[in-house]
């Protein structure tokens, strides 16, 4: 008989972890509001003090980003977060419709499995503790292996408060001994109730396949467009502030510049003025080579790293002061490698004819590695700013304001987060800023307002009158497309005219599971642009046929 192998160190904590959570479970959900609001300010409180030494740590440990920045993404955590949560109602009765007659009452959702970047490493790790305990939910934090050092830093510090404040032994728990192989037993684990992933493609899809519910981002790449009528210089400068924030490792980080022809001279002379370099043909080959990988990922060598480390590394002299490096392109995909999410200070740049080419120019993009999360239009004239809202496959589109700040609820109304879900279009179970109250299920009361019919007639001895029940108004149908009109757009895709089969120049998901349901393939060459999530699906069941034309 074979030795039973014992399981990791990692492997090991993760269930510990897992089931040390589990039992405070019962004991936080009993706290009062008053409790949890306590310790909920306690934690803030300590996170609040400590915004400082935990940037510093943080650059020190992983190499990525500015100090200043991340004190500044620290105290959006602990203090404009604590801000926002801090009034809502999380325990007991949260909401009665009188009208109605419903009454709502929270229910934390259990044990949370939180998995933290190296890329935003404290920021996140306060974040996800914070609305983790305002929902009642202990949380156990599974950190990345480059930033284990800050995170349990400040985990330490966070579930101190929270003990010292009334918080139960295991509301807070955080793994050391980290692995890929551990992270996956803890999101799998079966005192788990929800997972809160941040981080690559690869770990985001491994949440959603844990068999759990699962709050995951995807990746950012997110286009920004100057259209005619934008205030050309505040464009400019929004732009080089959100790319350079941090060096750029935020996923709604700008990652390209989409302006219109009539103002692109102007365009250009504001990003120079602002320490934008644009870079030769020949140097942004030279950039594209070391920064894109065969994989079409950003090499981690240049992730977080200034625009002047990026410079020497390739051997491209810019002048002192240069905060952004922007390579000029005409297209997007693997033709223009540099057209992907870089998560450094660079910037794609393209010059378009007018909104409506931008318009598809920023689809494109988004297209490429940005599907449901972010992007920014700058302009004056609120027609196209509708049109962008209405037809982009984002779900934070920012007006007129960095797309890093605004996305996140530090520039807008937004609700202030460190997760961005990318909903449908970036396979996410939310399109929602994620906030404490994505970690509650709602018990609902539900009044009788009229009385179910019998199917009998009222009887003489009955007393009552047998009332018809009120009408519903029928509500008028929403526009959109026709089965058949999508499904001749399909046809139009799987095969040209004459029957002969079409090459496809891009294809996302919907066209895999339409052509799945027509039974037919999808035709495809090394220039066509398919989606991460197109590829997995068209790729599990054949879909995707490549030419040999």
């Amino acid at each position: 008989m074979a030795a039973t192998v014992p399981p990791s160190p990692s492997v090991s904590e993760a269930r510990r972890s897992a089931q040390r959570a589990k039992s405070a479970a019962g004991r936080l959900a009993e706290l009062s509001q008053l409790q949890i609001d306590t310790i909920v300010d306690a934690v803030a409180a300590a996170a609040q003090s400590h915004v400082e030494p935990w940037a510093r740590l943080a650059v020190e440990e992983t190499g990525f980003g500015v100090v200043s920045d991340k004190i500044q993404k620290n105290r959006f955590a602990a203090e404009r977060v604590y801000e926002f949560i801090r009034p809502m109602r999380t325990v007991g009765v949260i909401h009665r419709d009188e009208a109605r007659k419903v009454v709502e009452i929270a229910e934390p959702f259990g044990v949370v499995a939180a998995i933290v970047p190296s890329t935003n490493p404290t920021s996140t790790a306060i974040y996800k503790i914070l609305i983790s305990l305002k929902a009642r939910c202990p949380i156990v934090i599974s950190p990345h292996p480059s930033a284990t050092r800050c995170i349990t830093n400040v985990a330490q510090v966070l579930n101190d408060a929270a003990l010292a404040a009334g918080a139960p032994e295991g509301a807070v728990n955080w793994m050391t001994q980290v692995s890929l192989e551990g992270t996956q037993e803890l999101m799998r684990h079966r005192d788990v109730a929800v997972i809160l992933a941040t981080g690559g493609m690869g770990l985001v899809r491994a949440a959603y396949s844990a068999g759990k519910p699962a709050y995951g981002v995807g990746p950012g790449n997110a286009p920004c467009f100057i259209e005619r009528t934008a205030d050309v210089a505040k464009a400019a400068n929004d732009i080089l502030t959100g790319k350079c924030f941090d060096n750029g490792v935020l996923c709604s980080s700008p990652n390209s510049v989409v302006v219109e022809a009539a103002v692109a001279d102007e365009a250009k002379r504001q990003f120079i003025a602002g320490g934008g370099y644009f870079l030769s043909s020949v140097e942004s080959e030279l950039l594209a080579k070391a920064l894109v990988t065969p994989r079409r990922l950003p090499n981690p060598e240049f992730v977080g790293r200034s625009a002047m480390q990026i410079a020497t590394a390739i051997g491209v002299d810019v002048p002192d002061g240069t905060r952004a490096l922007i390579a000029e392109l005409t297209g997007v995909g693997r033709d223009f490698p540099l057209s992907i999410e870089k998560l450094c200070p660079v910037l794609s740049y393209y010059v378009v004819a007018d909104w409506q080419e931008g318009c598809e120019r920023c689809k494109q993009i988004l297209r490429y590695g940005g599907m449901g999360h972010t992007m920014s239009i700058h302009s004056q004239n609120e027609p196209v700013i509708l049109e962008f809202g209405l037809k982009k496959p984002a779900f934070r589109i920012c007006v007129n304001t960095p797309t890093t700040h605004g996305s996140i609820g530090l520039t807008t109304g937004l609700d202030p987060a460190m997760t961005l879900g990318c909903g449908g279009f970036g396979g996410n179970i939310t399109s929602d800023n994620i906030t404490p109250r994505h970690l509650l299920n709602i018990k609902r009361l539900a009044y009788e307002l009229r009385p179910a019919s019998t199917g009998r007639p009222a009887t003489p001895s009955s007393g009552q009158r047998a009332m018809p029940l009120p009408q519903v108004p029928k509500q008028p149908q929403p526009a959109g497309l026709a089965a058949a009109s999508v499904t001749s757009h399909v046809e139009a895709l799987l095969a040209g005219r004459g029957g002969s089969p079409a090459i496809a120049e891009f294809v996302c998901e919907e066209d895999v599971r339409q052509a799945m349901a027509l039974g037919r393939t999808i035709l495809i060459s090394d220039r066509t642009i398919v989606t991460p999530l197109a590829r997995e699906v068209g790729d599990a069941h054949k879909i995707l046929v490549v030419s040999d034309r």
